[in-house]
């Protein structure tokens, strides 16, 4: 382990305080693309099969992917004789214009007319109005706030008290006045019967037709630049990962799995923020992410969704769970390992081997053409036939979203009969828990589909040399 690692989690262990600067000096020592880190990070596993990850300076998807996803998208809803898109959800609305942005309970909708080239028209609230008309946006039609009095802008001097504004007939106003009365409009959902009688009034004659499938399925088959992304914060990964290890056999029982889940946060931070250009103003450094907050050790590692707040001794014996979940441009996931505390039992070990060799199968199932369920069935009778069945809770994987989702359909899961298709992305988690022994082995990762497997995006290993320590 190199001197500088060692000083880091030292200086962990003897207190939280000074955390950032020591995990800013240890991220630049052994960031980026660089070689130099600690032991564990000479077991990592590079995979050949891997896509190019995304180059520095390609932090986000730009501009002009959205766009041209954005025409993807009126062509694949062109059969449907819509006149314009209108897209409500965060995640549709991120992913088709680019614009990072939450909505809450502030109701935002974007249109994109069928016919125009480039064009997008915000209706929004007033409190993002910089964020949109700096990024993509032919207008912004924004009211104040939620709720919206009308007539009420203070921001243009109007302090006025009036009725609460219906937002939606609101919007629908504003698709009159672009020329849409009696057109058909395809929306990322089913409208209610309430609104259905709101567009009677408000647009007799439009025509609504759900698109939400055409929306999500686009988003499912990730594209070239995608998988670069999603690559790329893989290789973060990797180096976390082997910090944790490292972090372990160094600080043993005298670490928590709190003080481990901050270091690996300060350093995951750091590590990654170092590689991204920012200049502290909007549309840089947008969709990052890293965090180690479910990082446990012990009993609490034997529930899938545990309640409790973590702050235990790592200990002899134990299994640990190690977390940590990182986007970068939005894209990225889940990455966890557990590691079993010498001494081990012959119960920790047996279902450690079972969820080694699930995560196996679903890597070797996962090619194109395959069948979801049948997946999920592979993976189950493997655990059943080793005697697993008490400590099943769950599917053994989802799919992999990017923004706001984690989880995408479709599912590795007895109940989808989805056929896997090249680039779909899917978590593997085949957990395992027994609660009445406190113990529990979970994993994540993340495998890109291809037409003759499926290839995991990080390097970790999944080995008894990586997994069983002696501390």
């Amino acid at each position: 382990m190199t001197s500088s690692r060692r000083e880091f989690i030292r200086n962990m262990g003897a207190g939280l305080a000074g955390v950032n600067v020591a995990a800013a000096n240890l991220a630049c020592a052994g960031g980026g693309g660089g070689s130099s880190g600690g032991e564990s990070e000479r077991l990592l596993e590079p995979n050949p099969d891997h896509v190019d990850p995304a180059p520095i300076g390609y932090d986000r998807l730009p501009l002009e992917w959205h766009k041209r996803t954005t025409q993807r998208l009126k062509e694949r809803v062109s059969s449907l004789g819509v006149d314009a898109i209108l897209l409500s959800s965060d995640q549709n609305q991120v992913y088709y214009t680019g614009c990072f942005r939450h909505s809450g309970e502030r109701s935002t909708w974007v249109l994109f007319p069928v016919e125009e080239q480039d064009t997008v028209y915000w209706y929004s609230p007033g409190i993002d109005r910089d964020l949109i008309t700096s990024w993509w946006s032919t207008e912004n039609e924004y009211y104040f706030g939620y709720p919206h009095a009308e007539g009420g802008f203070p921001n243009r001097g109007q302090v006025v008290q009036g009725p609460s504004v219906d937002l939606f007939e609101w919007m629908l106003t504003g698709l009159g006045r672009r020329g849409l009365r009696g057109k058909t409009i395809g929306y990322d959902r089913t409208l209610t019967p309430a609104e259905l009688r709101t567009v009677r009034r408000i647009l007799p004659g439009t025509r609504f037709v759900d698109i939400g499938a055409a929306c999500l399925q686009m988003q499912i088959i990730k594209t070239p630049e995608e998988l670069a992304l999603l690559q790329r914060a893989y290789r973060y990964f990797d180096k976390i990962h082997a910090f944790a290890r490292d972090y372990i056999l160094e600080r043993g029982t005298d670490a928590t799995d709190f003080e481990l889940g901050q270091a690996l946060q300060a350093y995951g931070i750091n590590l990654l923020m170092q590689d991204v250009r920012r200049d502290g103003r909007p549309h840089t450094a947008v969709g990052i992410e890293s965090t180690s907050n479910y990082v446990r050790a012990g009993v609490a590692s034997a529930y899938p969704h545990p309640n409790q707040f973590f702050h235990q001794k790592i200990a002899r014996g134990q299994t640990v769970y190690v977390n940590t979940d990182i986007k970068l441009g939005g894209f990225g996931g889940e990455c966890y390992r557990n590691y079993l505390i010498g001494p081990w039992t012959p119960a920790q070990e047996k279902m450690w081997e079972v969820v080694a060799e699930s995560v196996r199968i679903q890597e070797e199932e996962s090619a194109a053409g395959a069948v979801c369920s049948e997946i999920a069935r592979r993976i189950h009778e493997h655990q059943v036939r080793n005697g697993m069945q008490d400590f099943i809770y769950h599917r053994p994987g989802h799919g992999q979203g990017q923004f706001y989702v984690g989880h995408q359909p479709p599912f590795i899961a007895l109940g989808d009969q989805t056929v896997l298709q090249e680039n779909m992305t899917f978590s593997m988690e085949p957990g395992l828990y027994d609660s009445a022994n406190g113990i529990g082995i979970n994993p994540s990762d993340n495998l890109r589909v291809t037409a003759t497997k499926g290839v995991r995006f990080s390097s970790v290993p999944f080995s008894k040399e990586w997994s069983f320590l002696e501390i």
